[in-house]
């Protein structure tokens, strides 16, 4: 029924965590993850929990200062007091989404002014933002670096036009690299690239271009994931309705090959 609560206890309005949970807390390295579900155009082949400015009605919530940030933090004050008075310091941050730069470089610096404040930061805390390459420019990069993020990981996908399309993807092919160059230049230690093979219609040596334009890009790290069709995208319909022919697990299995000949040749 549309609307009825699952099955289970409903969580407590006081966010209490039964014991369980809680078991170990300020003994093992301590993390948080930001999710910011907002995007510019929505992936054919993405499932997460993210909106777009038409689905929202409104830009606001991308845009306004005082919207999601302040909902985040008051979310990580929220924690803060349901974990109680254990110490734990935080030694990785990662905003994720969605595109969590379409909030401001300012923004995202004040979620994680918040974190320290709650939790307080290690030394030399790794500090990630993904990004989709249209994104973020020199600048953004800059002002990024500028409020503490450390590490950078680029929705770069492929390096061939076609295979984006399919994808849904609006970058330009090359304009990954630029942003690697860039985010080194603005002093980020450490600059991931994310591929995904295995989209209808990409060749082996589409997926072999992909791999040699991100080695080339001379990033420290290299995502590769296997295209997975999950139900109620956009692609999975195209693919229930015959426009696209769906992964083959055989092909997919080659191109895990092909990539881990190359990205270990390149160190």
């Amino acid at each position: 029924m549309p609307g009825a609560l699952p099955d289970g206890e409903p969580v407590p309005a006081a966010g209490t965590l039964p014991e369980s949970a809680r078991a170990g807390l300020g003994q093992r390295p301590f993390g948080v993850y930001v999710h910011v579900p907002f995007c510019t155009t929505r992936c054919g082949y993405c499932d997460f929990n993210t909106y777009t400015a038409a689905e929202l009605g409104s830009g606001a919530a991308v845009t306004s200062p005082r919207s999601y940030p302040d909902l985040a933090i008051a979310e990580i004050r929220f924690a803060r007091r349901v974990l109680g008075a254990a110490d734990l310091p935080v030694s990785t941050v990662f905003f994720g989404g969605g595109t969590p730069t379409l909030l401001s470089p300012a923004a995202l610096g004040s979620i994680l002014q918040a974190i320290d404040a709650e939790f307080g930061l290690v030394p030399g805390a790794e500090v990630t933002t993904e990004a989709n390459p249209e994104s973020v420019d020199e600048a953004s990069l800059n002002d990024l670096r500028a409020q503490g993020l450390t590490r950078i990981s680029f929705g770069m996908q492929s390096a061939v036009p076609a295979v984006l399309a399919v994808l849904d993807r609006v970058h330009q092919p090359g304009r990954p690299a630029r942003c690697a160059a860039w985010a080194r230049a603005a002093g980020f230690e450490h600059v991931s690239l994310d591929l995904i093979y295995g989209t209808p219609g990409e060749s082996d040596a589409d997926w072999r271009r992909s791999l040699d334009a991100a080695v080339a890009a001379g990033p420290d790290h290299v995502s590769a994931y296997a295209l997975t069709v999950e139900a109620g995208t956009r692609l999975a319909a195209r693919v229930r309705r015959g426009e696209l022919a769906a992964p083959d697990d055989d092909v997919l299995a080659d191109r895990y090959l092909a990539a881990d000949e190359a990205l270990t040749t390149a160190g």
